[in-house]
């Protein structure tokens, strides 16, 4: 992980944008850029809660082991996202791991000014407490999918998400360059089964594959 030196953009950084304008001078002289190399963790799970971090720029996988050798893809994190936060509480233990998908730059602050900042700025704590919500509830959905939902549904859940968060590009395809190791990780299911399902997909005129990309098609 590499420090750069570059100033946060208070129009874009989820930090910088909910504090009152009298904190960014603050957050300026307290806060480091780090560039993350696609493949480099950011943090693991197990690890001691330092400080959090917000995306600026790049891609990034929040995921956790489930079982021996197989990892769940809880989300994924892009330009103005906070990543770090489920560390938050007394125990101070990061339960998840954060890594690069591709080269990634991160805005960081440590523990110390990252409270003082949630008991100064009133707003930013909102906007953080409805985040949690939200992020709350969708890991309740995606569990009860996990329980009880074929595995086919599943992955045309998880692309009809992608394409929400993401967007698409002019093709058509969703906005977001995955390995289908990934894609499956984030269904919950193997590679093998995967693979095997999307092509049935693709073959009834579901989706469309170009390589990694995928494209929802319409009904």
């Amino acid at each position: 992980m590499k420090e750069l030196k570059k100033h946060c953009d208070p129009t874009y950084c989820m930090l910088c944008r909910s504090v009152q304008p009298e904190w960014i001078p603050a957050i300026e002289a307290s806060h480091k850029v780090y560039q993350v190399k696609r493949g480099e963790t950011l943090f693991r799970e197990g690890d001691t809660v330092q400080g959090m971090y917000f995306v600026h720029s790049g891609l990034l996988k929040v995921h956790t082991q489930w079982g021996e050798e197989k990892e769940l893809i809880i989300r994924f994190a892009k330009g103005g996202d906070i990543v770090g936060h489920r560390g938050l509480g007394h125990d101070n233990i990061y339960p998840v791991t954060g890594t690069a998908l591709e080269t990634t730059e991160v805005c960081y602050v440590d523990s110390r000014f990252f409270d003082a900042t949630l008991k100064t700025n009133p707003a930013f704590l909102y906007q953080l407490m409805l985040f949690f919500a939200s992020e709350l509830k969708d890991s309740e959905r995606r569990m009860r999918d996990l329980a009880h939902m074929p595995v086919k549904g599943r992955i045309s859940k998880a692309l009809h998400r992608l394409s929400h968060q993401f967007g698409v590009d002019e093709e058509g395809y969703i906005a977001i360059n995955l390995s289908r190791q990934d894609f499956a990780s984030y269904t919950g299911t193997t590679y093998e089964t995967t693979f095997r399902l999307m092509n049935e997909m693709a073959e009834e005129g579901l989706i469309k594959m170009d390589g990694k990309r995928v494209a929802l098609l319409p009904a």
